[in-house]
């Protein structure tokens, strides 16, 4: 895993600290009826959201995908499981998981969902796996792992598909 880009870094700090503001700390602002009390929570969250993004980035992975799943657990609850839409993919938070974990909760993805997580269209994917650039999962879709692999591929490795949206 290459080392992330200092802009990488500042996007990502940036996203994941909106992102538990808008899901976990202003939820709990309105509960307690106070912006007092929850102000030192803010405070750390930035601190907090430095240290997420670097280790979401590093070269450690076992400490990346903990790092993920604890923010996603905290960040969309749910009982069922953790099923983004496909736009959640294409931001920086989103893109790190793939990078990292693939897609949390789904040993295989739909053609249109490898699409956002690779940034690229649906017939990309389809040529991608016509030229046994990603693997068709045998119940349809193709394999999460067939995708985080191609995302974490130097670039200079990758043969374009011709269906960049870029």
């Amino acid at each position: 895993m290459n080392h992330a880009s200092t802009a990488a870094h500042v996007e990502l700090a940036g996203e994941l600290l909106r992102l538990v503001e808008t899901r976990v700390v202003d939820p709990l602002e309105i509960l307690l009826e106070s912006d007092d009390q929850v102000r030192p929570i803010r405070e750390r969250l930035r601190t907090e959201a430095e240290v997420w993004a670097a280790q979401l980035l590093g070269p450690d992975d076992a400490l990346a995908v903990r790092t993920s799943a604890r923010l996603i657990a905290a960040a969309f609850p749910g009982d069922g499981p953790f099923d983004p839409p496909e736009a959640w993919w294409r931001s920086a938070f989103g893109q790190a998981v793939a990078r990292r974990v693939g897609h949390p909760g789904a040993v295989a993805v739909s053609y249109a969902t490898a699409a956002a997580m690779l940034g690229i269209t649906r017939q990309g994917v389809h040529d991608l796996v016509k030229r046994a650039k990603l693997v068709r999962h045998p119940d349809g879709g193709v394999t999460t792992e067939s995708v985080r692999a191609r995302l974490n591929q130097p670039k200079e490795q990758r043969a374009p598909s011709g269906h960049h949206p870029r």
